[in-house]
């Protein structure tokens, strides 16, 4: 508007003669997966390397350009010899003798699992909930039918949501978690039930997380487990894996099936499958940093049927339906990459990522693992087979 009060109309470009490439293209930014940091700050413990951190404020606040940019790897990198890792490539690593640098691109706060586990108590209001010990009632079984929907769903998937952040570091609530962001579109009473459950387990021991030990070998071992057909809405069953560096935890994964598996022979195959996948991304990401590792890979399952289908190649009547993809292990374990190994229910780590457990199995099985308290340093279990 003009000083007297006149409009004045001015010409736009229509959207429609935008070319693409041209007035507009694909974008991204890159950032480290969670599952890098977590090998980086095990390697640093191994291999007794110095951590820095470093902030960049007001990265993004920056005005709008009139011209075309080109982007290219930054020029003090390429001076300064850093190579660029295939399997993350927001990885940049530089070794120069006996010096070895790792440059890792972040773009999240990380912050103390414990202060964000307490105020998400007092966030909640349960700051004085009584606490349980574990995360998920063993008992009740979760559907969509379950309960009276909520009349406003919102606090619900906020809460999910948040829970969803806290499980970077807790992967003892990784499984409850994933089973209520199943109810996100019309979550239930019970199912915010099952939510302020999980609040009580981690009123716990808010202070719990993951613990690096300096005395741990270079070598990567799984657990991969499935619970055939769990989910009593599709049927499908669920996968659940831990990826070790040594003793260091520094992946987990609780996932649904996305097909229907015909026996659990099958959906314990397809799980073996997926688990290798990640073990041989892992193992290209430590060939990108110089590492060597110092044994095969090994895999821990249950299903003694399974192992029998990896280590047989043989064509069967029964398991020619199994998609081809899943025989990646056959080829692992034939490259001399993979050793698969038997582990009985008892021992199986994965359990806890693809059925909820009672008290007694579940401690036994957290203590296992490479999970420590904040409040109590002298606790740092050492994974056992």
């Amino acid at each position: 508007m003009e000083v007297n009060r006149t409009w004045t109309i001015e010409s736009l470009p229509p959207g429609i003669t935008q070319q693409e490439g041209v007035d507009f293209t694909d974008t991204f930014s890159p950032v480290a997966k969670l599952v890098s940091v977590k090998l980086l700050l095990g390697l640093a413990a191994i291999k007794g390397w110095s951590l820095t951190q470093m902030n960049v404020f007001n990265a993004f606040l920056h005005s709008d350009l009139d011209e075309e940019i080109y982007m290219s790897l930054p020029q003090v990198l390429e001076c300064a010899g850093f190579i660029q890792s295939q399997a993350d490539n927001t990885f940049f690593v530089k070794q120069t003798g006996n010096k070895f640098t790792a440059i890792l691109n972040f773009s999240r706060n990380l912050g103390l699992p414990e202060e964000y586990a307490l105020n998400l108590l007092s966030d909640t209001g349960l700051m004085a909930c009584k606490p349980c010990s574990v995360p998920m009632d063993p008992v009740v079984k979760l559907s969509k039918e379950s309960g009276v929907p909520l009349d406003d769903p919102t606090p619900y998937r906020a809460l999910v949501g948040l829970l969803l952040y806290l499980t970077i570091t807790r992967p003892d609530i990784t499984f409850a978690v994933h089973c209520l962001s199943q109810f996100m579109h019309t979550p239930t009473d019970v199912h915010l039930t099952a939510a302020h459950r999980i609040l009580r387990y981690v009123k716990n021991d808010p202070g719990q997380g993951l613990f690096y030990s300096a005395k741990s070998d270079l070598c990567l071992n799984a657990f991969s487990d499935s619970d055939y057909s769990t989910c009593p809405d599709t049927r499908r069953s669920i996968t659940g894996y831990w990826v070790y560096l040594g003793s260091s935890l520094i992946m987990w994964k609780s996932k649904k099936h996305d097909i229907v598996s015909r026996s659990s022979t099958k959906a314990e195959y397809r799980s073996m499958a997926h688990t290798t996948c990640e073990l041989l991304w892992l193992h290209q990401l430590l060939t990108d940093l110089k590492i060597t590792v110092t044994a095969k890979a090994e895999l821990f399952c249950d299903s003694k049927s399974a192992i029998y289908i990896a280590t047989n190649p043989v064509f069967h009547e029964r398991t020619k339906h199994i998609e081809v993809d899943c025989h990646t292990i056959r080829d692992q374990v034939k490259n001399g990459f993979l050793t698969l190994m038997h582990v009985g229910t008892t021992n199986q780590h994965a359990d806890i990522l693809t059925e909820p457990l009672q008290p007694g199995p579940f401690h036994s099985l957290l203590i296992r693992m490479s999970i420590s308290s904040l409040f109590s340093p002298s606790r740092c279990p050492i994974p056992q087979a």
